[in-house]
C-alpha cells in the first residue's frame, strides 16, 4: 500500500518507524505492521508475541526494563492512544554509547513506532491520560531473566517530564546501572 519511513537514531539499532497513514474526512487507515516492508528496510526480526498496557494517568513511568540473554527481546512499540516519552538506554558492554539514553515522543497522532533491539533497557512516561501502549517482541516473557535499572539513575541522567512519577513497587526498587546485572556485548548482541 505505502512504504514505511525508517530513521536511524544515534543509538545503533534503535530506529524510528513511521508507517504511512491515508486519511480523509472519516479518519485514516494505515498498515501498522508489514513484515515485507520492514524486511526491505533491513529489519528481519520475527516477532512472536504482542503485548499491550494501559496507563490511566499522565506521569506514570514504567521501566527501565530488559531481559537477560538468552531470553533478551527486540521490541517494536507504539502508542495506540495518548502520548508517551519512550526512553531507551544502551546497556551493551563495549558500546561507544553505553549508558547513554534516547527519548522519543510516540503518540496516537504521529503514528511513530520505535524499534528497540536487544541490549537496551526500555521505559516510558505517560504524557496524557489513558495511554494504550502496544508492542511486539521476538522472545517470550521469561520472569527468571527479567531485570531493570532505576528510572532516575543520576549516572544515566534521563530528562523525564516528571520529578515525582507514579511507579510500581517493582520499578521503585531496581538497582542503579553500575549495580545492574547485564550480559550484553557489542558485536555479540547487535
Amino acid at each position: 500500500m505505502g512504504k514505511i519511513k525508517v530513521t536511524n537514531t544515534f543509538l545503533k539499532g534503535v530506529k524510528i518507524i513511521e508507517p504511512k497513514a491515508f486519511g480523509d474526512n472519516r479518519g485514516y487507515f494505515m498498515e501498522s505492521y508489514n513484515a515485507e516492508e520492514l524486511s526491505e528496510a533491513g529489519i528481519h526480526t520475527k516477532f512472536i508475541q504482542d503485548n499491550q498496557s494501559l496507563s490511566s494517568e499522565p506521569g506514570i513511568v514504567r521501566g527501565l526494563h530488559y531481559q537477560l540473554n538468552p531470553k533478551c527481546q527486540t521490541k517494536l512499540l507504539r502508542a495506540l492512544t495518548g502520548a508517551i516519552l519512550d526512553v531507551v538506554v544502551d546497556i551493551r558492554k563495549g558500546s561507544p554509547t553505553f549508558g547513554q539514553w534516547g527519548g522519543f515522543i510516540l503518540s496516537e497522532y504521529n503514528h511513530r513506532q520505535l524499534l528497540i533491539p536487544k541490549g537496551f533497557a526500555h521505559g516510558f512516561c505517560t504524557l496524557t491520560p489513558n495511554v494504550n501502549v502496544f508492542y511486539k517482541v521476538d522472545e517470550f516473557y521469561a520472569p527468571e531473566y527479567d531485570r531493570g535499572i532505576m528510572w532516575n539513575d543520576p549516572a544515566i541522567g534521563i530528562h523525564w517530564p516528571v520529578s515525582n512519577p507514579i511507579l510500581s513497587e517493582k520499578d521503585k526498587n531496581h538497582p542503579l546501572l553500575e549495580d545492574a546485572e547485564m550480559n550484553f556485548e557489542v558485536g555479540v548482541d547487535d
